[in-house]
């Protein structure tokens, strides 16, 4: 197949690729904005590469004419979770859409693979719209935690290398590391309240001390310099004290000094 046509045939796919990260990225946004915990860490994609599908084509006996028809993961998304519990709440997220028709389901997750490997995987048909007429494109996810990621790529790098005949000393000893990621992602997940806690109060002390920032910015340009170093003071005083109560109240009582403020610039203007 010349280039040309490669790229014409790998084009919708990028596409698909593109649209669906954006997709799933505002997923995370929208449980974030609304306060809630969302059970999407972390969002990839990928083409597989003109190589790779011709040597997946060859290992499988496809003929060029066939390869979008049975090989289904050249567009690839992968999702990454923080705890095995998201998985399953990632997976009920896409069973749920409408603009995405799963056709295939793996649970590598329960049931590993010999080697060790364990993600979830979903084959999907997603609708894309191109210029003249839609196109139905079938995308690969993963969803996998952080610790099965980590593990994933390395055994995929070597795999890579040993071309599918790994010699027996590194498979034992992947296979031992799979062992400690199983056990990893059980540790995290009994401490799981703990560590979703201590997010939450990371990201409200985030928020709070954005906009107090923010609120003494817009101050320079109505307050005196004077109050306003005051105000700054004030800040820092009760940030050291790593207190979230005093710096929510402390936020409220400078929205109030801000609102003040913008009254009277109105006023000023009428």
């Amino acid at each position: 197949m010349q280039t040309k046509l490669w790229r014409e045939l790998l084009t919708p796919y990028y596409a698909a690729v593109d649209e669906l990260m954006i997709k799933f990225n505002h997923i995370t946004k929208t449980y974030y904005d609304s306060g809630k915990y969302s059970p999407i860490e972390l969002v990839e994609g990928r083409v597989k590469k003109i190589s790779s599908i011709l040597e997946k084509a060859q290992k499988k006996n496809i003929s060029i004419e066939e390869i979008e028809e049975n090989i289904k993961d050249i567009a690839g998304i992968r999702i990454i979770c923080q705890f095995v519990e998201d998985i399953v709440s990632v997976v009920e997220i896409i069973r749920n859409r409408d603009d995405m028709k799963v056709l295939e389901e793996r649970d590598y997750v329960t049931h590993s693979k010999e080697s060790g490997y364990r993600s979830y995987h979903l084959i999907i048909e997603y609708e894309l719209y191109m210029i003249d007429v839609p196109k139905k494109i079938k995308v690969e996810i993963q969803i996998r935690t952080l610790a099965m990621n980590f593990w994933g790529i390395i055994e995929h790098s070597l795999q890579y290398k040993y071309r599918g005949k790994m010699p027996e000393h590194i498979s034992t000893r992947l296979l031992a590391a799979a062992d400690a990621i199983l056990m990893l992602d059980k540790e995290m997940s009994s401490v799981r309240d703990e560590i979703l806690d201590a997010q939450h109060y990371m990201r409200q002390t985030d928020s709070i001390i954005s906009e107090i920032l923010n609120n003494i910015q817009n101050l320079y340009g109505v307050a005196n310099k004077r109050e306003i170093e005051k105000i700054q003071d004030e800040f820092y005083s009760i940030y050291e004290k790593n207190d979230l109560d005093k710096l929510e109240r402390f936020c409220d009582e400078l929205d109030v000094i801000a609102e003040g403020y913008r009254a009277q610039s109105m006023q000023e203007e009428m």
